[in-house]
């Protein structure tokens, strides 16, 4: 009897817990947004992290009728941004334009690290990925991949690789190509990638990689040539460039990305909220047109799927800064 009294108390206490999380689920997903979202950047203005929150920004105001507002948090390799996102109220009312550098690349890189990459966010979808290419100066007589391989195999160390810093993706995407060509290249880095490109195109280095957004005004005016992409299959806006693992180094991928996330604890309802509004924001055409035309791919991933892809990121690139022996200050 006694016992028959417990299990029937235990099942009106866990109906009423049952009970009150449905109607709390409901509440959230009615109630949010009340007021300003704010939506960090941890970038300058300008870039593709920028230029894609500003986007999904102004569409997520019109469809949610409260402002999203867009705080550009750039310094320390985006960890002051990423930082401030992670240790905000997980109620939200914050959240970040994450990208491969900061969630991913950092984690391998520093030591210590004010947040913890996996731990501290909820990832709410991938939003785009953006492709690096293989640059030389086209007055070299490196034509192809293969050819730069040949070179860098027929006279090592002679082949010098620019990137925008040590740690960086465009350093790290060179590191991968060295490992898996097995080719010994030299590292000449720059503070960004502007700077990288200019010497490259003045011949006082052989190669480099980057995003091809930032590379596009000068491969349209001739002042650099693309030997490949590193992207998995070829994009769209350079689909007229082999992919480098097309042309011999099989599973060789690089691409640049962005994915919003939302500080750990986040509640479920506004994650799946968030997630909804920016996926259909995503799939307009004005929105898909606007980046495709900056050689941005547009993704729209589940949470689930970008916490795998999240995962296997941070796994890939901390492999790399081992193997490459990176270390920065």
């Amino acid at each position: 009897m006694i016992n028959r009294l417990i299990n029937r108390r235990l099942f009106v206490r866990l109906l009423a817990t049952l009970t009150l999380g449905v109607a709390t689920f409901g509440a959230h997903a009615e109630d949010y947004p009340k007021k300003p979202v704010r939506f960090v950047v941890p970038y300058p203005p300008g870039g593709a992290s920028d230029v894609t929150a500003r986007l999904i920004a102004e569409k997520l105001t019109e469809s949610y009728g409260q402002p999203f507002i867009v705080e550009n948090r750039p310094g320390a390799n985006g960890i002051i941004a990423t930082e401030a996102v992670a240790k905000a109220a997980p109620d939200g009312y914050t959240i970040l334009m994450g990208n491969v550098g900061p969630n991913a690349i950092n984690a391998g890189l520093y030591r210590r690290l004010p947040f913890d990459p996996i731990k501290s966010f909820v990832p709410v979808t991938l939003t785009t990925t953006v492709p690096l290419v293989l640059l030389v100066n086209p007055s070299s007589p490196v034509k192809t991949t293969q050819d730069l391989i040949a070179r860098a195999k027929a006279d090592p160390g002679s082949v010098k690789f620019a990137s925008g810093g040590p740690g960086s993706a465009t350093h790290l995407t060179a590191e991968l190509f060295k490992e898996m060509a097995g080719i010994d290249i030299v590292h000449v880095p720059y503070k960004g990638d502007v700077p990288a490109m200019t010497d490259l195109m003045g011949g006082h280095v052989t190669m480099a990689f980057a995003t091809s957004i930032a590379a596009a005004p000068n491969i349209a005016s001739g002042r650099l040539r693309v030997l490949g992409t590193a992207s998995k299959n070829r994009p769209k806006s350079l689909a007229q460039y082999p992919t480098i693992a097309e042309v011999g180094l099989k599973g060789f991928e690089s691409v640049s990305w962005g994915g919003v996330l939302a500080p750990a604890g986040t509640p479920a309802p506004v994650i799946a909220s968030l997630h909804a509004h920016i996926v259909k924001v995503l799939a307009m055409p004005e929105v898909r047109d606007k980046l495709a035309n900056l050689g941005v791919d547009v993704v729209g991933s589940t949470p689930e799927e970008f916490a795998t892809y999240l995962r296997a990121e941070i796994q890939k690139w901390t492999g790399v800064i081992k193997e490459a022996g990176v270390t920065v200050e």
